[in-house]
């Protein structure tokens, strides 16, 4: 009896898991028109998007009692600040490539986030790639170079365009740099590492922000407010709440309603829309995403040929020496 009361609890926490990522991943796909509409240039949308998020990640932590035993030493919290650094510019560099680019180019290129973890880990920890792993990044690389979907025209005409991809890699390189030094933050609720690292986001880029602008921006406002309480606020206690509740697997399909949202997003407020050969790139980077994080590899059958051969029972036994 307790053991399917058990499995009913979970299977309920699941489902309530995987409807706050999803409602998540939603608000995600949303935060290109916010940027856009806000009419703000990119590093004043990310110094009020800091400003109005720590706002409400502060009362939120307050009011949850996060800010007792916190957990921080000074070396964690060096680290999420270090993280913090990444992270705030990885929202500029993605904003650019909004810009020069559109939401839907710009959202799938930086969703290339998990193979930079890859390959990051690789480099500054030595950690292994196996042979499935580069498998899976030659898919992703594949289907990233159809999604870009660059003409002779944007190689020897206006490089706008190819500037906005640049963009929006150096977001992903920027992103599985916070990712790997955030996730070396233990024993720290995730709400007040956020908190860290947005807070640092003020006075590191108000060298970069233009406060004079802000005063023409009228109902720019609003979407600005929207960035700071919806998408760094809700947006993430929803997130950070249903990584508790989920497993990887389940995390790691549920991330692509992001993407898919930003597209529908693009097309029905911009009338942006992929073409037919960047759409073939579209499932190659998210199968090779699933890939890197559920652990995929292909399974091997075995041909007669290779099928172990085994000794008769009468055949001598060779004796083992230890």
């Amino acid at each position: 009896m307790s053991t399917s009361v058990t499995s009913r609890d979970t299977s309920r926490q699941e489902t309530r898991g995987a409807m706050e990522l999803t409602a998540a991943m939603l608000l995600s796909g949303t935060i290109g028109v916010f940027v856009i509409e806000s009419g703000a240039s990119p590093f004043n949308v990310v110094f009020y998007r800091c400003v109005f998020g720590s706002a409400f990640l502060g009362l939120y932590c307050l009011l949850r009692g996060f800010f007792k035993n916190h957990g921080f030493t000074p070396r964690k919290l060096g680290l999420a600040a270090l993280g913090g650094v990444f992270i705030v510019f990885n929202w500029a560099f993605l904003f650019e490539s909004y810009d020069k680019t559109s939401i839907s180019v710009a959202t799938v290129v930086y969703h290339t986030q998990p193979f930079f973890v890859v390959l990051l880990g690789a480099v500054l920890f030595k950690d292994r790639i196996t042979a499935h792993k580069a498998g899976w990044l030659l898919v992703a690389f594949l289907g990233l170079v159809l999604v870009a979907g660059i003409s002779s025209s944007d190689l020897s005409g206006d490089t706008a365009y190819l500037t906005g991809l640049g963009y929006a890699l150096l977001a992903a390189l920027f992103y599985g740099l916070s990712t790997i030094i955030t996730k070396r933050v233990t024993g720290v609720k995730p709400h007040l590492v956020a908190l860290v690292q947005v807070l640092l986001g003020i006075p590191l880029l108000l060298p970069f922000t233009q406060l004079g602008q802000s005063a023409h921006l009228g109902s720019g406002w609003a979407w600005l407010v929207g960035l700071g309480f919806i998408h760094t606020g809700v947006m993430y206690v929803l997130m950070y709440s249903s990584y508790q509740k989920l497993p990887t697997s389940k995390i790691a399909v549920l991330a692509f309603v992001y993407p898919a949202a930003a597209m529908v997003c693009d097309w029905a407020v911009y009338g942006h829309h992929v073409t037919w050969l960047q759409a073939l790139g579209i499932p190659l980077i998210v199968a090779a995403s699933l890939g890197i994080n559920l652990g995929w590899r292909p399974r091997l059958r075995r041909t007669p040929e290779t099928e172990p051969v085994t000794q008769p029972l009468s055949a001598p036994r060779r004796r083992t020496t230890v």
